[in-house]
């Protein structure tokens, strides 16, 4: 736990020397707010007629006023030092946690799409802003209130030995109380906590999967159902929470108890050691404040270690994904080679997800600029992964992958990026104005060069039909757009970045025929003098590709023309055949009439 706020006051960085600073005025107001209970105890004892060289001063006191106002003086300084404080740890906490939260997000974009696929957006997103929120509640407590606390204690009981050690002993039995019971719950209640914190993560997930796909819950009319396990999953977060709060209570009640207790034996043993001469009543008293005002740290040091406890887990959530190390990073040596040309080189090229089962093995062709090369196979044959090793979403295990003529381990992933443009199956896009969603390819594009792209990409009409025009909002993932549009849009932003290397990834597969032909003839525009990767499901898109690679179970089994691979009879062949099923038996055995059957389509 100490280890863990240790971690939190780290993330400081660049307002740690202000909380050095805090600290030390924390330190001097500790000092200073002990001189009321003193200076009261001393006034007492003068008003009372016991005119005496004050022990803790060295000086003979026979008059209030003198205490009276270094009294005003302490308070005076108290108020200040308290007030500038708390204003500047009030800024302090907030600088940092925009600081930080950023920071967490630029990590979490970073990270490679293996931790994304594997881990729930609804959860990251509960854990930046609650991380993020545990960062700021403890910063500002710490530096407001509870380093002051601890402070005081450090302060408080040495001097109280040395004004009255046999009052004193009872500061230290309710220090000793206090200390053995918040030990045990906090014991009893770390692990319930863990407990409550996943439970958390599973209410912000539930919600968040259902608010995504709201169109399926309703059309299916699971609103209810979804609203009960929503409640389920609530349920079970306050039986988990109760507990916790219990246990907590019942410290709460136990420390006023004892302090209650304490005063008390004050008052009794202080008459007694008064009739034997060894206390006065100024020191009666002043041990009564003691008492009250270690009674306020107490509580304070309690609220400091429920803090730390109870946002113990969603620290240790916070920490656990920034500790997170991208799989893919820059080389110290990378360098940014600028725009390329487009040739593209995999040599030997293998790669597994987990170390067992190879997702592609031994890959090796050449890509000239301006050639088309598609890929083709069944599902989970590795044509997806190749391509994600050419844009370093992995690294190989083993072979290499050069883009003219450079290794692109050895360019920066931003450099190497820039030069590559993807065209997704399901185009992605911003809950903000198309004109956005286009300059996501070249963030500096002026309007005209966004008519320019969006003409090309076939995407003009639908967007002059609309009032705003540029201006209209695509909605979340793009829904205020049909699936025909989206695509278009995604196209005219790979137009828009202009890259050298193009991967379209089943651009059309999801496309009626008619939008479908729109697709296909924004896809030759952008194509044209690019390097181009399409990995495709329907053979019809293509027919004139440069070269066609074939993969089966993570490997190249075969590689030509479409032509040339229909009349070799092979696997690929199969698959054209079975795609062109109006053929009859006679004409699908005849390589050349395949040919031309999938010419025309």
């Amino acid at each position: 736990m100490i280890r863990l706020y240790v971690r939190v006051l780290e993330l400081l960085g660049k307002e740690a020397r202000l909380g050095w600073f805090l600290a030390g005025a924390n330190l001097l107001l500790a000092v200073a707010q002990f001189a009321e209970p003193v200076l009261f105890g001393r006034i007492i004892d003068v008003l009372s007629g016991k005119p005496m060289t004050d022990t803790l001063f060295g000086t003979a006191i026979s008059s209030p006023w003198p205490l009276l106002g270094a009294w005003v003086a302490f308070g005076l300084f108290t108020i200040v030092c308290s007030a500038f404080v708390a204003l500047q740890a009030d800024r302090l906490a907030h600088r940092q946690r925009q600081a930080v939260l950023t920071g967490y997000f630029e990590h979490i974009m970073q990270l490679p799409l293996t931790f994304h696929t594997g881990t729930h957006s609804g959860r990251l997103m509960k854990v930046m802003l609650q991380g993020t929120d545990a960062l700021w509640r403890l910063w500002l407590s710490f530096f407001r209130e509870h380093f002051a606390s601890i402070v005081s204690l450090v302060v408080l009981l040495p001097l109280s030995l040395y004004i009255n050690w046999r009052l004193a002993s009872l500061l230290f039995v309710l220090c000793i109380v206090f200390t053995i019971l918040t030990t045990l719950v906090v014991r009893k209640t770390y692990g319930l906590q863990m407990e409550v914190e996943e439970h958390y993560g599973d209410l912000a997930a539930r919600a968040s999967d259902a608010l995504g796909n709201v169109a399926l819950v309703q059309s299916f009319v699971r609103v209810d159902a979804e609203v009960q396990g929503l409640r389920g999953v609530a349920d079970k977060l306050l039986s988990a929470q109760l507990p916790v709060l219990s246990w907590w209570a019942l410290v709460a009640v136990m420390t006023r108890a004892s302090t209650t207790i304490t005063i008390l034996a004050i008052f009794v043993v202080g008459i007694i050691l008064n009739s034997q001469g060894q206390a006065s009543v100024g020191e009666i008293v002043m041990f009564v404040s003691f008492a009250t005002m270690l009674i306020q740290k107490l509580e304070q040091v309690v609220s400091f270690i429920n803090n730390v406890f109870m946002e113990a887990p969603r620290l240790r959530e916070f920490f656990d994904v920034l500790d997170a190390v991208p799989a893919v990073r820059d080389r110290p040596d990378a360098i940014d080679p600028g725009r390329l040309t487009g040739l593209v080189e995999f040599n030997d090229v293998s790669f597994s997800y987990d170390g067992k089962r190879p997702a592609v093995e031994d890959i090796s062709f050449t890509a000239l600029p301006g050639q088309t090369i598609a890929l083709v196979g069944e599902t989970g044959a590795g044509k997806s992964t190749a391509i994600a090793l050419l844009h370093r979403a992995f690294d190989p295990q083993s072979g290499f992958i050069k883009i003219d003529g450079m290794d692109v381990r050895g360019m920066t992933l931003s450099a190497l990026r820039r030069n590559i443009g993807v065209v997704f199956q399901e185009a992605l896009l911003f809950n903000r104005s198309i004109a956005e969603n286009l300059r996501v390819g070249k963030p500096d594009a002026t309007d005209e060069e966004l008519r320019v792209a969006a003409e090309g990409a076939q995407a003009l009409d639908f967007i002059e039909r609309s009032d705003l025009k540029f201006d209209t909002n695509a909605g979340e993932r793009g829904r205020m757009l049909s699936g025909g549009e989206r695509q278009r849009l995604s196209i005219a932003r790979a137009l828009l970045k202009n890259p050298p290397i193009l991967i379209l990834d089943e651009a059309t597969s999801a496309l009626d025929a008619v939008t479908e032909a729109k697709v296909n003839a924004a896809l030759d525009t952008v194509m044209k003098g690019r390097t181009t990767f399409v990995i495709a499901h329907r053979l019809s898109t293509i027919r004139n590709a440069t070269r066609i690679l074939v993969f089966d179970k993570g490997k190249v089994i075969e590689s030509g023309t479409f032509d040339e691979l229909v009349a070799s009879g092979g696997y690929f062949a199969k698959l054209a055949k079975a795609q062109f099923m109006v053929q009859d038996e006679t004409r699908a055995h005849s390589p050349a009439l395949t040919a031309a059957t999938a010419s025309k389509a």
